[in-house]
């Protein structure tokens, strides 16, 4: 794992309580790189779920409730060839800040976490992360905010609304903003994300026309149930895009081959996984980070 002599992962309560002022120095002090590297491919590690209460992988329920475990696997993720950087809430970037673990790294602090899940005011998905100034100042590099929309849910007016100003302040600052929408609806008290192609193409549609500039807009993408459609799905709009990985379920083979036929999209700049390599199946954090960094 990544660390530097003044912080371990066990040191890290103590730094906090006794310190606080180190998250700050450590921010102004990381090395920062471009978005796009000499490769012009992204591969970033996602781990914003547990801001939004979804700590579940597989039939796990509290698979990624363990921060100390979350963060040594993040860290064996980052050290890997070929990955860009991480997506997080603020306190998992913090940590990892604390670590060491950004240096060189894209750093994309993740926006909207108040639409918990499962919660009847899931898609009243209030900006209780990252504030575009937040970003500004602790020198991330992107910002992303997911985007539900429910055609019988008055709150996904609320959420397109502050989106767009979102999107408003973060081309303000000349800051990338990652745009993540799904067209939802609810299903025997449930929410369900529709990956049709008709459904998929309408929200990157939306996404894309989102605030006064789409100039520092990029779109993050599931690969659709058919992935024959996302060809189709992706000239929808120019934006640049990254697919979202998603849960591979029991057949990783077949989703990396949905996601490496959708790189070769013209659009489709990345990839951007979470727990699929975080919590592999056969629990080879490092094989399925350099089976993923492949497909690039």
């Amino acid at each position: 794992m990544t660390r530097p002599a003044a912080a371990g992962v066990a040191d890290l309560v103590r730094l906090r309580a006794h310190r606080p002022e180190a998250v700050a120095e450590a921010a102004a002090a990381r090395r920062r790189r471009p978005l796009l590297g000499p490769s012009g491919r992204l591969m970033v590690i996602a781990a914003d779920h547990p801001a939004r209460g979804a700590l579940a992988v597989g039939d796990d329920e509290m698979a990624m409730a363990d921060r100390f475990g979350l963060l040594e696997r993040l860290c064996l993720a980052l050290s890997r060839p070929g990955v860009d950087g991480v997506l997080a809430a603020a306190d998992v970037l913090e940590d990892l800040l604390l670590l060491g673990a950004l240096e060189d790294k894209v750093v994309i602090g993740s926006m909207n976490r108040g639409g918990l899940a499962g919660a009847v005011f899931e898609l009243d998905d209030r900006f209780t992360g990252h504030r575009p100034a937040d970003l500004a100042r602790r020198n991330y590099d992107a910002g992303k905010l997911l985007l539900r929309i429910d055609h019988g849910d008055p709150a996904s007016l609320d959420t397109l609304h502050t989106a767009a100003r979102t999107v408003d302040a973060m081309a303000a600052r000349r800051l990338p903003v990652f745009i993540e929408p799904f067209l939802c609806h609810r299903t025997g008290g449930g929410l369900r994300t529709d990956l049709g192609a008709a459904a998929v193409t309408t929200s990157v549609a939306v996404a894309s026309g989102l605030g006064g500039t789409s100039a520092y807009t990029w779109l993050k993408v599931p690969v659709t149930e058919n992935p024959e459609d996302m060809r189709r799905v992706l000239r929808a709009s120019t934006l640049p895009a990254v697919l979202l990985g998603g849960e591979v379920g029991g057949d990783p083979d077949g989703a990396y081959e949905k996601w490496r036929g959708a790189l070769r999209l013209p659009t489709v700049q990345g990839l951007v996984v979470g727990r699929s390599l975080l919590y592999p199946a056969d629990g080879d954090v490092a094989g399925a980070v350099d089976t993923a960094v492949g497909l690039l």
